[in-house]
Protein backbone atom coordinates (compact mmCIF):
# COMPACT_ATOMS: atom_id res chain seq x y z
CA UNK A 1 0.00 0.00 0.00
CA UNK A 2 2.60 2.50 0.73
CA UNK A 3 4.69 1.59 -2.51
CA UNK A 4 1.30 2.00 -4.25
CA UNK A 5 1.13 5.37 -2.53
CA UNK A 6 4.90 6.32 -3.26
CA UNK A 7 4.18 5.46 -6.96
CA UNK A 8 1.06 8.02 -7.19
CA UNK A 9 3.34 10.98 -5.39
CA UNK A 10 5.73 10.13 -8.19
CA UNK A 11 3.71 10.01 -11.09
CA UNK A 12 2.27 13.51 -10.04
CA UNK A 13 5.30 15.19 -9.27
CA UNK A 14 6.35 13.94 -13.19
CA UNK A 15 2.87 15.31 -14.32
CA UNK A 16 3.38 18.80 -12.69
CA UNK A 17 7.19 18.73 -13.99
CA UNK A 18 5.55 17.48 -17.80
CA UNK A 19 3.09 20.61 -17.47
CA UNK A 20 5.45 23.50 -16.34
CA UNK A 21 7.72 22.76 -19.38
CA UNK A 22 4.73 23.50 -21.87
CA UNK A 23 4.92 26.33 -23.95
CA UNK A 24 2.41 29.19 -23.02
CA UNK A 25 0.60 31.51 -25.62
CA UNK A 26 -0.41 34.48 -25.69
CA UNK A 27 -3.41 35.07 -28.22
CA UNK A 28 -3.44 38.70 -28.89
CA UNK A 29 -6.69 39.07 -31.55
CA UNK A 30 -7.09 42.65 -32.89
CA UNK A 31 -10.74 43.89 -34.62
CA UNK A 32 -10.68 44.92 -38.16
CA UNK A 33 -7.03 45.26 -38.12
CA UNK A 34 -5.84 45.32 -42.45
CA UNK A 35 -2.54 45.26 -43.95
CA UNK A 36 -1.87 48.55 -43.10
CA UNK A 37 0.87 47.44 -40.81
CA UNK A 38 4.79 48.15 -41.40
CA UNK A 39 5.33 45.03 -41.92
CA UNK A 40 2.83 44.00 -44.27
CA UNK A 41 3.61 47.04 -46.77
CA UNK A 42 -0.24 48.07 -46.98
CA UNK A 43 0.24 51.18 -46.76
CA UNK A 44 3.48 52.83 -47.08
CA UNK A 45 3.12 55.58 -44.37
CA UNK A 46 2.26 52.95 -41.74
CA UNK A 47 3.89 53.73 -38.58
CA UNK A 48 3.82 50.63 -36.22
CA UNK A 49 7.39 50.35 -34.76
CA UNK A 50 6.30 47.87 -31.68
CA UNK A 51 4.49 45.75 -34.07
CA UNK A 52 7.62 45.57 -36.59
CA UNK A 53 9.97 45.04 -33.72
CA UNK A 54 7.90 41.87 -32.42
CA UNK A 55 7.91 40.78 -35.79
CA UNK A 56 11.73 40.99 -36.49
CA UNK A 57 11.76 38.45 -33.26
CA UNK A 58 8.67 36.50 -34.72
CA UNK A 59 7.71 35.21 -38.51
CA UNK A 60 5.85 37.13 -40.62
CA UNK A 61 2.59 35.34 -42.20
CA UNK A 62 2.65 37.34 -45.40
CA UNK A 63 -0.05 35.67 -47.17
CA UNK A 64 -2.39 34.98 -43.82
CA UNK A 65 -6.05 34.94 -44.43
CA UNK A 66 -9.29 34.92 -42.37
CA UNK A 67 -12.07 32.25 -42.40
CA UNK A 68 -14.90 34.65 -43.27
CA UNK A 69 -14.83 38.62 -43.33
CA UNK A 70 -16.86 39.40 -40.81
CA UNK A 71 -16.43 38.95 -36.86
CA UNK A 72 -18.80 36.70 -35.43
CA UNK A 73 -18.73 34.20 -38.47
CA UNK A 74 -14.18 34.96 -38.09
CA UNK A 75 -13.81 33.82 -35.06
CA UNK A 76 -16.29 31.42 -34.74
CA UNK A 77 -14.18 29.23 -37.50
CA UNK A 78 -11.47 30.40 -35.54
CA UNK A 79 -12.36 29.22 -31.88
CA UNK A 80 -13.88 26.40 -32.72
CA UNK A 81 -11.71 25.03 -35.41
CA UNK A 82 -15.43 24.48 -37.73
CA UNK A 83 -15.61 26.22 -41.42
CA UNK A 84 -18.72 28.25 -41.40
CA UNK A 85 -20.42 25.30 -43.90
CA UNK A 86 -19.85 23.32 -41.54
CA UNK A 87 -21.47 25.08 -38.42
CA UNK A 88 -24.06 27.98 -40.26
CA UNK A 89 -22.58 30.58 -38.42
CA UNK A 90 -22.59 32.70 -41.47
CA UNK A 91 -22.90 36.55 -40.23
CA UNK A 92 -23.23 38.65 -36.95
CA UNK A 93 -26.84 38.02 -36.50
CA UNK A 94 -25.86 34.50 -35.64
CA UNK A 95 -24.15 32.82 -32.43
CA UNK A 96 -22.62 30.09 -32.14
CA UNK A 97 -24.82 29.44 -28.79
CA UNK A 98 -27.55 29.33 -30.80
CA UNK A 99 -26.19 26.86 -34.12
CA UNK A 100 -26.88 23.13 -33.30
CA UNK A 101 -23.60 22.24 -35.15
CA UNK A 102 -21.59 24.83 -33.02
CA UNK A 103 -22.79 24.97 -29.55
CA UNK A 104 -21.56 21.96 -28.28
CA UNK A 105 -18.14 22.16 -29.62
CA UNK A 106 -15.15 21.96 -27.51
CA UNK A 107 -13.63 25.84 -28.03
CA UNK A 108 -9.56 26.50 -28.36
CA UNK A 109 -9.29 28.02 -24.65
CA UNK A 110 -11.58 25.27 -23.55
CA UNK A 111 -9.29 22.64 -25.08
CA UNK A 112 -6.40 24.26 -23.22
CA UNK A 113 -7.86 24.33 -19.69
CA UNK A 114 -8.83 20.62 -19.96
CA UNK A 115 -5.73 19.93 -20.58
CA UNK A 116 -3.72 21.47 -18.12
CA UNK A 117 -3.30 25.24 -19.13
CA UNK A 118 -4.52 28.05 -16.75
CA UNK A 119 -6.63 29.85 -19.20
CA UNK A 120 -7.38 33.86 -18.90
CA UNK A 121 -8.61 36.65 -21.05
CA UNK A 122 -9.47 40.32 -21.47
CA UNK A 123 -11.11 42.16 -24.34
CA UNK A 124 -12.45 41.05 -27.00
CA UNK A 125 -12.07 37.50 -28.35
CA UNK A 126 -15.26 36.06 -28.87
CA UNK A 127 -18.56 37.88 -30.67
CA UNK A 128 -20.90 38.78 -28.37
CA UNK A 129 -21.42 35.27 -26.84
CA UNK A 130 -23.59 35.46 -23.88
CA UNK A 131 -20.85 35.32 -20.92
CA UNK A 132 -17.20 35.57 -22.89
CA UNK A 133 -16.08 34.12 -19.26
CA UNK A 134 -17.45 30.44 -19.47
CA UNK A 135 -15.05 29.61 -21.75
CA UNK A 136 -12.12 30.67 -19.75
CA UNK A 137 -10.88 30.03 -16.58
CA UNK A 138 -10.18 33.68 -15.97
CA UNK A 139 -12.13 36.72 -17.25
CA UNK A 140 -11.67 40.36 -16.82
CA UNK A 141 -13.74 42.84 -18.88
CA UNK A 142 -11.87 45.78 -20.43
CA UNK A 143 -12.65 49.13 -18.70
CA UNK A 144 -11.22 52.54 -19.73
CA UNK A 145 -12.28 56.64 -20.98
CA UNK A 146 -13.41 57.74 -24.15
CA UNK A 147 -14.80 61.09 -24.74
CA UNK A 148 -14.51 63.10 -28.08
CA UNK A 149 -12.75 66.32 -28.31
CA UNK A 150 -13.75 66.81 -32.06
CA UNK A 151 -15.50 64.39 -34.90
CA UNK A 152 -16.95 64.44 -38.14
CA UNK A 153 -19.58 62.03 -39.44
CA UNK A 154 -19.60 62.64 -43.05
CA UNK A 155 -23.55 63.10 -44.32
CA UNK A 156 -24.81 62.84 -47.73
CA UNK A 157 -28.20 63.73 -48.51
CA UNK A 158 -30.02 61.24 -48.91
CA UNK A 159 -27.30 58.79 -48.53
CA UNK A 160 -27.74 56.60 -45.10
CA UNK A 161 -24.68 55.11 -43.64
CA UNK A 162 -26.27 51.79 -42.11
CA UNK A 163 -25.99 53.67 -38.61
CA UNK A 164 -23.79 55.79 -36.11
CA UNK A 165 -20.37 54.50 -36.88
CA UNK A 166 -18.63 56.06 -39.88
CA UNK A 167 -17.07 58.68 -37.65
CA UNK A 168 -14.07 59.94 -36.23
CA UNK A 169 -11.87 62.02 -34.17
CA UNK A 170 -9.97 62.93 -31.32
CA UNK A 171 -10.67 62.02 -27.68
CA UNK A 172 -10.50 63.86 -24.77
CA UNK A 173 -9.09 61.01 -22.57
CA UNK A 174 -5.11 60.24 -23.14
CA UNK A 175 -4.12 57.07 -24.76
CA UNK A 176 -3.29 55.52 -21.10
CA UNK A 177 -6.89 56.28 -19.93
CA UNK A 178 -8.42 54.30 -22.82
CA UNK A 179 -10.11 50.87 -23.48
CA UNK A 180 -7.02 48.96 -25.33
CA UNK A 181 -4.21 50.25 -23.48
CA UNK A 182 -5.76 49.25 -19.75
CA UNK A 183 -6.41 45.87 -21.94
CA UNK A 184 -2.98 45.48 -22.67
CA UNK A 185 -1.50 46.48 -19.88
CA UNK A 186 -3.81 43.78 -17.19
CA UNK A 187 -2.34 41.24 -19.76
CA UNK A 188 1.05 42.71 -19.61
CA UNK A 189 0.66 42.20 -15.77
CA UNK A 190 -0.35 38.82 -15.66
CA UNK A 191 2.98 38.24 -16.61
CA UNK A 192 4.09 38.52 -13.29
CA UNK A 193 2.35 35.76 -12.01
CA UNK A 194 3.16 32.08 -11.29
CA UNK A 195 -0.31 30.12 -11.96
CA UNK A 196 0.61 27.62 -9.52
CA UNK A 197 3.17 26.37 -11.48
CA UNK A 198 0.73 25.46 -14.55
CA UNK A 199 1.51 27.54 -18.58
CA UNK A 200 -0.93 29.54 -19.45
CA UNK A 201 -3.12 30.57 -22.36
CA UNK A 202 -3.49 34.21 -22.46
CA UNK A 203 -6.15 35.60 -24.74
CA UNK A 204 -5.79 39.82 -25.55
CA UNK A 205 -8.48 41.09 -27.25
CA UNK A 206 -8.07 44.88 -28.92
CA UNK A 207 -10.77 46.37 -30.10
CA UNK A 208 -9.28 49.02 -32.45
CA UNK A 209 -9.42 49.78 -35.55
CA UNK A 210 -12.44 48.78 -34.85
CA UNK A 211 -15.03 51.65 -35.81
CA UNK A 212 -15.50 54.56 -34.19
CA UNK A 213 -12.65 55.93 -34.92
CA UNK A 214 -11.57 58.07 -31.72
CA UNK A 215 -8.48 58.00 -30.61
CA UNK A 216 -6.00 61.12 -28.89
CA UNK A 217 -4.87 64.03 -31.45
CA UNK A 218 -1.42 63.14 -30.83
CA UNK A 219 -1.67 59.86 -33.45
CA UNK A 220 -3.81 62.23 -35.75
CA UNK A 221 -0.81 64.34 -35.76
CA UNK A 222 1.19 61.86 -37.12
CA UNK A 223 -0.13 61.85 -40.61
CA UNK A 224 -0.76 65.19 -41.84
CA UNK A 225 -2.95 65.32 -44.46
CA UNK A 226 -1.13 67.33 -46.76
CA UNK A 227 1.70 64.89 -46.66
CA UNK A 228 -0.66 61.66 -46.52
CA UNK A 229 -0.57 59.18 -49.45
CA UNK A 230 -4.24 58.24 -50.74
CA UNK A 231 -5.56 55.09 -51.64
CA UNK A 232 -6.02 54.71 -55.39
CA UNK A 233 -9.17 54.88 -56.49
CA UNK A 234 -10.78 53.04 -59.27
CA UNK A 235 -14.13 53.99 -60.04
CA UNK A 236 -15.07 51.58 -62.64
CA UNK A 237 -13.60 48.64 -60.37
CA UNK A 238 -17.03 46.61 -60.38
CA UNK A 239 -17.92 47.05 -63.75
CA UNK A 240 -16.54 43.53 -65.05
CA UNK A 241 -18.24 41.06 -61.58
CA UNK A 242 -21.28 40.34 -63.38
CA UNK A 243 -23.90 37.08 -62.74
CA UNK A 244 -24.77 34.68 -65.81
CA UNK A 245 -26.99 37.14 -66.90
CA UNK A 246 -24.61 40.19 -67.60
CA UNK A 247 -25.68 42.03 -64.12
CA UNK A 248 -23.36 43.73 -61.73
CA UNK A 249 -23.96 41.91 -58.37
CA UNK A 250 -21.64 44.81 -56.86
CA UNK A 251 -22.40 49.12 -56.28
CA UNK A 252 -20.26 51.22 -54.32
CA UNK A 253 -21.16 51.07 -50.48
CA UNK A 254 -23.05 53.75 -48.67
CA UNK A 255 -20.16 54.66 -46.51
CA UNK A 256 -18.29 55.18 -49.90
CA UNK A 257 -20.75 57.39 -51.71
CA UNK A 258 -20.72 59.23 -48.63
CA UNK A 259 -16.34 59.99 -48.07
CA UNK A 260 -17.11 60.66 -51.92
CA UNK A 261 -19.85 63.17 -51.63
CA UNK A 262 -18.33 64.65 -48.84
CA UNK A 263 -14.70 64.53 -49.95
CA UNK A 264 -13.75 62.74 -46.85
CA UNK A 265 -11.48 59.87 -48.26
CA UNK A 266 -8.25 60.96 -47.26
CA UNK A 267 -9.50 62.71 -43.58
CA UNK A 268 -11.09 58.83 -43.60
CA UNK A 269 -7.77 56.66 -44.17
CA UNK A 270 -6.00 58.89 -42.14
CA UNK A 271 -8.40 58.18 -38.83
CA UNK A 272 -7.67 54.42 -39.83
CA UNK A 273 -3.86 54.88 -39.74
CA UNK A 274 -4.22 56.93 -36.48
CA UNK A 275 -6.03 54.03 -34.46
CA UNK A 276 -3.76 51.53 -36.32
CA UNK A 277 -0.35 53.67 -34.59
CA UNK A 278 -2.96 53.93 -31.06
CA UNK A 279 -2.90 49.86 -31.10
CA UNK A 280 0.52 49.92 -31.92
CA UNK A 281 1.15 51.96 -29.14
CA UNK A 282 -0.42 50.22 -26.38
CA UNK A 283 1.04 46.81 -27.73
CA UNK A 284 4.39 48.16 -27.26
CA UNK A 285 4.22 47.87 -23.25
CA UNK A 286 3.11 43.96 -23.96
CA UNK A 287 6.02 43.29 -26.23
CA UNK A 288 8.77 44.65 -24.06
CA UNK A 289 7.65 43.06 -21.03
CA UNK A 290 7.75 39.42 -22.71
CA UNK A 291 10.91 39.84 -23.18
CA UNK A 292 11.87 40.60 -19.61
CA UNK A 293 9.55 38.14 -17.90
CA UNK A 294 10.37 34.55 -16.69
CA UNK A 295 8.51 33.23 -19.25
CA UNK A 296 9.72 35.37 -22.45
CA UNK A 297 11.82 31.68 -23.73
CA UNK A 298 8.94 29.70 -23.88
CA UNK A 299 5.73 31.55 -24.85
CA UNK A 300 4.24 31.37 -28.24
CA UNK A 301 2.48 34.26 -29.83
CA UNK A 302 0.29 34.90 -32.03
CA UNK A 303 -1.15 38.04 -33.22
CA UNK A 304 -3.91 38.44 -35.47
CA UNK A 305 -6.67 40.54 -36.91
CA UNK A 306 -10.30 38.84 -37.78
CA UNK A 307 -10.21 39.86 -40.92
CA UNK A 308 -9.32 42.83 -43.39
CA UNK A 309 -10.73 45.89 -44.34
CA UNK A 310 -11.57 48.01 -46.79
CA UNK A 311 -10.28 51.91 -46.90
CA UNK A 312 -11.48 52.69 -50.32
CA UNK A 313 -10.41 50.03 -52.61
CA UNK A 314 -13.22 48.36 -54.56
CA UNK A 315 -15.53 51.56 -53.98
CA UNK A 316 -16.03 50.27 -49.98
CA UNK A 317 -15.30 51.45 -46.98
CA UNK A 318 -15.29 48.37 -44.28
CA UNK A 319 -14.85 44.55 -44.15
CA UNK A 320 -17.42 42.00 -45.75
CA UNK A 321 -17.25 40.52 -49.38
CA UNK A 322 -14.77 38.30 -50.32
CA UNK A 323 -11.89 40.50 -52.31
CA UNK A 324 -8.38 40.24 -51.29
CA UNK A 325 -8.41 43.46 -48.99
CA UNK A 326 -11.67 41.80 -47.17
CA UNK A 327 -9.82 38.06 -46.80
CA UNK A 328 -5.90 39.38 -46.42
CA UNK A 329 -4.82 39.50 -42.19
CA UNK A 330 -1.80 40.29 -40.60
CA UNK A 331 -0.54 37.50 -38.71
CA UNK A 332 2.76 37.00 -36.98
CA UNK A 333 4.15 34.04 -34.80
CA UNK A 334 6.48 33.67 -32.88
CA UNK A 335 7.34 30.45 -31.42
CA UNK A 336 10.96 29.84 -29.40
CA UNK A 337 12.51 27.12 -30.58
CA UNK A 338 10.55 26.61 -33.50
CA UNK A 339 10.39 29.96 -35.69
CA UNK A 340 13.56 31.48 -36.69
CA UNK A 341 15.45 33.20 -33.98
CA UNK A 342 15.99 36.55 -36.17
CA UNK A 343 12.47 36.56 -37.31
CA UNK A 344 11.29 36.05 -41.22
CA UNK A 345 9.04 35.79 -43.75
CA UNK A 346 6.89 33.18 -45.03
CA UNK A 347 4.84 33.47 -48.60
CA UNK A 348 3.42 29.95 -47.21
CA UNK A 349 -0.29 30.41 -47.40
CA UNK A 350 -2.43 29.89 -43.89
CA UNK A 351 -5.84 30.13 -42.61
CA UNK A 352 -6.32 31.77 -39.18
CA UNK A 353 -8.73 28.85 -38.57
CA UNK A 354 -5.36 27.03 -38.77
CA UNK A 355 -4.04 28.23 -35.57
CA UNK A 356 -6.30 25.56 -33.67
CA UNK A 357 -4.82 22.44 -34.75
CA UNK A 358 -1.39 24.43 -34.86
CA UNK A 359 -0.76 25.57 -31.24
CA UNK A 360 -2.39 22.09 -29.88
CA UNK A 361 0.98 20.31 -32.22
CA UNK A 362 3.24 22.75 -30.55
CA UNK A 363 2.47 22.72 -27.22
CA UNK A 364 2.23 19.03 -27.23
CA UNK A 365 -1.40 18.97 -26.75
CA UNK A 366 -3.74 15.76 -28.20
CA UNK A 367 -5.17 16.55 -31.97
CA UNK A 368 -8.65 17.60 -31.66
CA UNK A 369 -10.05 15.47 -34.18
CA UNK A 370 -13.04 18.43 -34.22
CA UNK A 371 -10.75 20.74 -36.89
CA UNK A 372 -11.13 21.52 -40.17
CA UNK A 373 -8.05 23.41 -40.26
CA UNK A 374 -4.46 22.02 -40.72
CA UNK A 375 -1.31 22.51 -38.55
CA UNK A 376 1.70 24.55 -40.11
CA UNK A 377 4.18 24.15 -37.73
CA UNK A 378 5.96 22.43 -40.14
CA UNK A 379 5.72 25.55 -41.73
CA UNK A 380 7.03 27.44 -38.89
CA UNK A 381 10.17 25.72 -38.40
CA UNK A 382 11.15 25.96 -42.39
CA UNK A 383 9.37 29.12 -43.76
CA UNK A 384 10.45 28.50 -46.99
CA UNK A 385 9.28 25.47 -47.78
CA UNK A 386 6.10 25.06 -50.24
CA UNK A 387 2.89 25.35 -48.86
CA UNK A 388 0.27 26.78 -51.19
CA UNK A 389 -3.07 24.14 -50.29
CA UNK A 390 -5.58 26.78 -51.68
CA UNK A 391 -7.10 28.33 -48.71
CA UNK A 392 -11.02 29.06 -48.08
CA UNK A 393 -12.61 32.82 -47.02
CA UNK A 394 -16.73 32.65 -46.71
CA UNK A 395 -19.32 35.35 -46.07
CA UNK A 396 -23.23 34.76 -46.02
CA UNK A 397 -24.20 31.07 -47.46
CA UNK A 398 -22.84 29.63 -50.05
CA UNK A 399 -20.39 32.18 -50.89
CA UNK A 400 -16.91 31.01 -51.01
CA UNK A 401 -13.38 32.64 -52.23
CA UNK A 402 -10.18 30.39 -52.36
CA UNK A 403 -6.83 31.44 -52.38
CA UNK A 404 -3.49 29.31 -53.44
CA UNK A 405 -1.37 32.77 -52.99
CA UNK A 406 -1.11 33.91 -56.35
CA UNK A 407 -4.60 33.46 -57.79
CA UNK A 408 -8.39 34.60 -55.92
CA UNK A 409 -11.35 32.58 -57.30
CA UNK A 410 -14.56 33.49 -55.86
CA UNK A 411 -17.90 31.60 -56.18
CA UNK A 412 -21.47 33.46 -55.35
CA UNK A 413 -24.21 30.64 -55.00
CA UNK A 414 -26.41 33.12 -53.52
CA UNK A 415 -25.66 34.99 -57.20
CA UNK A 416 -26.67 32.32 -59.60
CA UNK A 417 -23.26 31.09 -59.31
CA UNK A 418 -21.47 34.68 -60.35
CA UNK A 419 -17.33 34.20 -60.44
CA UNK A 420 -14.30 36.31 -60.02
CA UNK A 421 -10.61 35.00 -60.87
CA UNK A 422 -7.61 37.40 -60.25
CA UNK A 423 -3.89 36.74 -61.52
CA UNK A 424 -2.09 38.01 -58.26
CA UNK A 425 1.50 38.26 -60.16
CA UNK A 426 -0.02 40.36 -62.47
CA UNK A 427 -3.17 42.38 -60.65
CA UNK A 428 -2.57 42.73 -56.97
CA UNK A 429 -5.20 44.92 -56.53
CA UNK A 430 -7.47 42.99 -58.03
CA UNK A 431 -8.90 45.13 -60.65
CA UNK A 432 -9.38 42.55 -63.85
CA UNK A 433 -11.82 40.03 -63.41
CA UNK A 434 -10.63 36.74 -65.47
CA UNK A 435 -13.64 34.73 -64.66
CA UNK A 436 -14.90 35.03 -68.28
CA UNK A 437 -11.25 34.82 -69.93
CA UNK A 438 -11.15 31.21 -71.59
CA UNK A 439 -7.65 30.79 -71.09
CA UNK A 440 -8.11 30.65 -67.52
CA UNK A 441 -10.25 27.90 -67.55
CA UNK A 442 -7.90 25.37 -66.47
CA UNK A 443 -7.43 27.65 -63.08
CA UNK A 444 -10.98 28.28 -62.71
CA UNK A 445 -11.46 24.27 -62.89
CA UNK A 446 -8.45 23.43 -60.57
CA UNK A 447 -9.45 25.68 -57.67
CA UNK A 448 -12.88 24.56 -58.02
CA UNK A 449 -12.41 21.45 -56.39
CA UNK A 450 -11.44 22.89 -53.08
CA UNK A 451 -15.30 24.78 -52.72
CA UNK A 452 -17.12 23.07 -49.65
CA UNK A 453 -19.05 20.18 -50.75
CA UNK A 454 -21.67 20.61 -47.67
CA UNK A 455 -23.40 24.16 -47.12
CA UNK A 456 -24.98 23.66 -43.21
CA UNK A 457 -28.13 25.76 -43.40
CA UNK A 458 -28.05 28.70 -41.48
CA UNK A 459 -28.08 28.89 -37.52
CA UNK A 460 -31.18 30.70 -36.23
CA UNK A 461 -30.42 34.59 -35.80
CA UNK A 462 -29.54 35.91 -32.17
CA UNK A 463 -31.74 38.42 -32.33
CA UNK A 464 -29.26 41.22 -30.92
CA UNK A 465 -30.95 44.86 -31.30
CA UNK A 466 -29.18 46.54 -34.81
CA UNK A 467 -26.24 43.50 -35.16
CA UNK A 468 -27.69 42.01 -38.17
CA UNK A 469 -24.73 41.78 -40.51
CA UNK A 470 -23.66 45.56 -39.84
CA UNK A 471 -20.48 46.42 -38.53
CA UNK A 472 -21.72 47.63 -35.32
CA UNK A 473 -21.06 45.01 -32.05
CA UNK A 474 -23.64 46.41 -29.41
CA UNK A 475 -22.83 44.36 -26.63
CA UNK A 476 -25.57 41.03 -26.54
CA UNK A 477 -28.23 41.61 -23.50
CA UNK A 478 -30.64 39.48 -21.93
CA UNK A 479 -28.73 36.66 -23.10
CA UNK A 480 -25.82 33.88 -21.45
CA UNK A 481 -26.12 30.24 -21.14
CA UNK A 482 -25.24 28.85 -17.87
CA UNK A 483 -22.23 26.45 -19.37
CA UNK A 484 -19.86 25.02 -16.97
CA UNK A 485 -16.58 26.64 -16.74
CA UNK A 486 -13.70 25.25 -18.88
CA UNK A 487 -11.73 22.58 -15.79
CA UNK A 488 -7.97 22.19 -15.73
CA UNK A 489 -8.04 18.09 -15.81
Amino acid sequence: MKLKFLIAILALSLSSASAQKKPNVIFIAIDDLNDWVGCFDGHPQAKTPNIDKFAKSGLVMFKAYAPSTVCCPSRTAILTGKHATNTGVYGNSQDMEDAPKAKDLRTLPEYFANNGYHTLSTGKIFHAHGDPGQYFTERVESRGKGGVLWSEKPVAEGIKSGGSDFAWGATTAKAEEMKDFQATKWATEQLERDFDGKPFFLALGISKPHLTWFVPQRFYDMYPLDKLTPVSLKRDDLDDILDPNGKKIFEPDNRWLIADKTNKHLQAQQAYLACISYVDYCLGQLFENIEKSKYADNTIVMLWGDHGWHLGEKMKYGKTDLWEESCRVPFIVKAPGVTPKKGGISNGVVNLIDMYPTLLELCGLPPNKENDGRSFAKLLANPKMKWDEPTLSTYQYKNHSLTDGRFRYTWYGSKNGAEELYDHNVDPLEHNNLASNVLYKKEIDRLKKYLPNHHELPSPAAGRDGEGDSEANPAKKGKGKSKEKPKNE
